[in-house]
């Protein structure tokens, strides 16, 4: 199928793999407006239209510790665990709306303590909610598997206790860490005690890097860290002198030759000023060389996107086809945070006979 017969519901029926997804950035606008009132938190606007218009709009700012900054109206809404079951359960909804097959949604738990919950009451409220989800989507014929990826703060003092949390809820839905945060400045390897440990006890994660800052970030994440896969990992170009003639530098090399995931996400990019349109983001050129690029939404709130949004936006202004959506997808469930078999169960029974029947 060429990118010219692709259309909008044909994506949307597509099977979608989504490995880069915030919790505290996909809320549903109405639901904002709803919880907030209930909570006494005052929003720039209660109609949840221009609520969404509004987030957006703050969002394209082109950097990213404005782009953050607009998470302290869900975080207030996100305190309770009615608030935090809510999100959760309609989180998974949204997706399976979407197509979405398989997640990891990811979030700090140190970020929904200040309504007196404990980050372990949070994290098992939370995956309360997502487990009543995937019941409702598989009940209507929408199954959707979640799994979640616990975030440390860089700039904050609690990432290893996030990682202990990964650790001991890992056979209770968490399926891997992260660290998040304002990345200039804050560098992985502060953390290091942190992923020593999450390696040590087999638990694998991935780091926000190649975002804010550049390479550095990018090789601390891998080389001194150990992470698995990369959060956006978008300014690895920095090390591709010509990538029409696909000249690779070492670091470069490395994250292609060892199919080190990149967790790509083109709105988001655009938002915080890390590429200038979708034709020129580099998730297209990355893909053509070989690399293990991803398709991810980052935050679908703040963006205004979903991954039916991302597709169509790279079949329309990349020239992107099926086969290329397809190539995203089974990349990212071989990267995913899953036991082999179960990746390859999702891969074989379920991705490649849905687009299969879009071809």
């Amino acid at each position: 199928m060429t990118a010219s017969r692709i259309d909008t519901e044909t994506l949307r029926r597509l099977p979608k793999a989504v490995l880069h997804d915030h919790l505290d950035g996909g809320l549903r606008p109405a639901t904002v407006v709803e919880l907030a009132a209930a909570v006494g938190h005052t929003l720039p606007t209660t109609d949840p239209d221009e609520l969404a218009a509004w987030y957006f709009e703050a969002a394209n700012s082109g950097d990213l510790v404005r782009y953050i900054a607009t998470f302290e109206h869900t975080l207030a809404v996100m305190q309770t665990r009615e608030g935090l079951l809510r999100t959760a359960e309609e989180y998974v909804l949204d997706l399976a709306a979407d197509g979405v097959v398989y997640a990891e949604v990811r979030y700090a738990p140190e970020l929904n303590t200040s309504g007196g919950l404990t980050m372990r009451e949070v994290v098992e409220t939370v995956q309360e909610g997502l487990a009543a989800g995937m019941a409702k989507a598989a009940a209507a014929g929408t199954p959707v598997r979640v799994g979640t990826l616990l975030c440390g703060m860089r700039m904050f003092d609690r990432v290893r206790e996030a990682a202990d949390l990964a650790v001991a809820y890992r056979d209770a839905g968490v399926v891997g860490f992260d660290i998040a945060g304002a990345e200039d400045g804050f560098p992985p390897a502060d953390h290091l005690d942190a992923f020593e440990y999450l390696r040590r006890e087999s638990v694998p994660f991935t780091i926000h890097a190649g975002e804010a800052h550049g390479l550095p970030s990018i090789h601390q994440a891998l080389q001194v860290c150990g992470a698995q896969r990369i959060g956006h990992g978008v300014r690895i170009t920095e090390d591709i002198p010509d990538l029409a003639a696909g000249k690779l530098g070492r670091l470069a090399s490395w994250v292609r030759d060892r199919r080190i995931a990149l967790e790509m996400c083109p709105t988001s990019n655009l938002q915080t000023g890390c590429a200038t349109s979708i034709a020129e983001h580099p998730i297209t050129a990355l893909k053509d060389l070989g690399f293990r690029v991803t398709l991810n939404t980052d935050n679908r709130l703040v963006s205004g996107t979903t991954m039916t949004r991302e597709m169509s936006l790279l079949v329309e202004e990349a020239g992107w086809t099926v086969e290329d959506l397809r190539t995203v997808t089974v990349n990212a469930l071989k990267s995913a945070f899953l036991p082999f078999d179960e990746r390859n169960a999702l891969i074989q029974d379920v991705v490649l006979p849905g687009y299969e029947s879009a071809l």
